[in-house]
């Protein structure tokens, strides 16, 4: 299936001369966010996954479904402050500052395998920071799945030497 079909481009949005690429039409249509859940729990199978996790909020929409589908544990990753037990935490830079990602303390079990998903891969530093977040807490990253990764800013580079799974190239 060719999932391009099912992302609108949002020209100038959020700011002027960006090209949004909005993945809600794939999410609409049941066939196509099927099949797109169904190659990303193929590619999960293949790495024996013993959980997901996903940073907020986009990547709890890929992750849970994977989860489920896999009959395995989702753990959210999410900014500072959203998460009501104890947490640990990694500090991030984005394009004009820094961000903050926490994970409960007993999320993962030293030497589970985590795949870990989200929405769209574009400078790295949200994965690059929730891999960490898995690190910290004794996970081993089996796998990162992605609908949709924007080559063009490189965010790839930050996951060398982990598999990626991604459905959508620009």
């Amino acid at each position: 299936m060719d999932y391009k079909n099912y992302v609108e481009i949002v020209e100038d949005w959020p700011k002027d001369g960006v090209q949004f690429k909005d993945i809600t039409p794939l999410m609409n249509n049941g066939k196509a966010f099927k099949s797109a859940t169904d190659e990303i729990v193929t590619f999960a199978r293949e790495k024996e996954i013993d959980l997901v996790v996903g940073p907020e909020a986009r990547g709890f929409i890929i992750g849970c479904p994977v989860s489920y589908a896999m009959e395995v544990g989702f753990a959210p990753v999410r900014k500072e402050g959203k998460l009501p037990r104890d947490v640990i935490k990694v500090d991030y830079g984005l394009e004009y500052g820094q961000n903050v990602l926490t994970i409960h303390q007993d999320a993962i079990q030293p030497g589970q395998r985590v795949l870990i998903t989200d929405d769209l891969l574009a400078t790295g530093g949200t994965i690059e920071a929730t891999i960490k977040l898995v690190e910290q807490l004794g996970g081993i990253v089996v796998g990162c799945a992605f609908l949709v990764e924007l080559s063009y800013l490189n965010g790839s580079a930050k996951l060398d030497g982990y598999d990626v799974l991604t459905l959508i190239h620009y």
